[in-house]
């Protein structure tokens, strides 16, 4: 049994709570909304993110930090991308030991940075471990079954958290491409949200089997020019993750392309919403990497347009099916 505390009240750091306290862990949970933690403590369940879910009642909901980090081996870090660096400055501000695995997907405004880069920067530890892959927080949470991967330069790390996480219904791989794997579920979302796009619009399976193969084509692109290996991009959190995120019901980027492709505004979408989008902020961010390393992301672009700049949606997915015209395989050789 390990002491693990997950940082972060939302969906997924409540259902990676449930699943480490099922396997035995001793787990505390930390938010900073005090509010939904104390209704969390009383109700034992988190009714905000995961209605009808009980929380097991060896998870230990902790309001205070400093608390909820004394002991443990692990620290999760689930809180949005955004919110990454500062809450990581506080840990480290306590001097709080311990594996930092990071479950939180996207890419940091302004730096550009990845989620585990920005949470070795603000820890200064070199080698956090990156918790990736197509894992609906619905379907852990009640046990589905679900592989995902733990991800780190540091094999040791890796295999411990893939020791200290996987159950008959969850299993781990490793990989030491971090950099692909972050990339992949980084840029995953952003294509969930073209998908969305064309849900919205009410175009059919051609065109999100399209989407989904040259948005995977793009997502290689841009992951490759930043150093992860092409395979990995096939793999659970490149094609997996796009596919699980592009399609599903339970996903929250997918649900804002769709409104979008609906004619609703980003405001109106985001107003609406409890979860956070990560699409958005990480479409800003990549095209802006994009365009600093000269890579070409033409579905990027387009899915920046609309939710920023109020593109109608028709005229982007026109852009798009008008582009120059060129070869699949001469494309695909452009990213060795």
């Amino acid at each position: 049994m390990s002491t693990v505390a997950v940082l972060g009240a939302g969906s997924w750091g409540t259902t990676i709570a449930i699943h480490l306290a099922g396997a035995g862990h001793d787990v505390r949970i930390w938010g900073n909304d005090l509010a939904q933690l104390d209704e969390m403590a009383t109700t034992r369940q988190n009714s905000k993110f995961l209605a009808g879910i009980p929380l097991p009642e060896s998870i230990k909901v902790q309001p205070e930090l400093e608390l909820a980090l004394a002991g443990a081996d692990f620290h999760f870090y689930v809180v949005p991308s955004q919110a990454v660096r500062s809450v990581a400055g506080k840990i480290r501000g306590l001097g709080a030991s311990a594996i930092p695995v990071c479950a939180s997907k996207g890419l940091e405004l302004g730096t550009l940075r990845r989620m585990s880069e920005v949470l070795g920067e603000a820890l200064g530890d070199p080698a956090p471990v990156a918790f990736t892959g197509p894992s609906h927080a619905q379907e852990v949470a009640v046990g589905i079954p679900t592989s995902i991967v733990a991800a780190c330069a540091d094999e040791a790390r890796a295999k411990a958290v893939q020791v200290l996480c996987s159950t008959p219904r969850l299993r781990v791989y490793t990989n030491d491409d971090v950099v692909g794997c972050e990339y992949g579920g980084a840029l995953k979302n952003v294509m969930a949200i073209a998908a969305g796009v064309c849900d919205g619009l009410g175009y059919g399976d051609n065109t999100k089997g399209a989407l989904l193969t040259r948005g995977l084509a793009e997502i290689s692109r841009l992951g490759m020019t930043m150093g992860g290996r092409r395979e990995t991009f096939s793999g659970l959190t490149g094609m997996g993750d796009l596919i699980a995120t592009a399609m599903s019901r339970h996903s929250r980027n997918r649900h804002v392309g769709e409104r979008l492709g609906k004619g609703e505004t980003l405001e109106q979408v985001l107003g609406g919403m409890v979860m956070v989008a990560e699409g958005v902020n990480t479409a800003r961010a990549a095209r802006d990497l994009g365009r600093e390393r000269g890579v070409e992301l033409p579905i990027t672009e387009q899915v920046c347009a609309i939710a920023l700049e109020g593109k109608d949606p028709r005229e982007a997915i026109r852009t798009l099916m008008t582009r120059d015209l060129r070869s699949e395989s001469e494309d695909a050789r452009r990213k060795e």
